[in-house]
């Protein structure tokens, strides 16, 4: 299941634009998604349990980039979502193509 807190929702609405109504893109995201998730290794963002990333599209074609931890119980808590630039998108298909 998909969670996150009140701090995060109103950053993403005030930093990246994103609306709480939008909240279902990332769940359609999720479902298209491949299923491969990168972990974020930059010092400055290292979490326990492992920041992880995916970038998917809508069942409307937009590509979202949604950063996460995966809870031991399951859920995915969101630390951030918004569109990936072209870098972010070279480097997710470089690591999840044929893998």
């Amino acid at each position: 299941m998909l969670k996150t807190s009140t701090r995060v929702l109103r950053k993403l609405k005030e930093k990246n634009n994103f609306d709480w109504y939008e909240w279902y893109e990332l769940e359609e995201a999720f479902w298209n998604s491949s299923g491969r998730f990168l972990e974020d290794t930059r010092e400055e963002n290292r979490t326990i349990p492992p920041t992880l990333w995916i970038i998917s599209t809508t069942d409307d074609g937009r590509k979202i980039k949604i950063v996460f931890i995966e809870k031991v119980n399951g859920d995915l808590e969101i630390k951030s979502a918004y569109e990936p630039n072209e870098l972010e998108v070279k480097i997710y298909d470089k690591y999840t193509k044929n893998s």
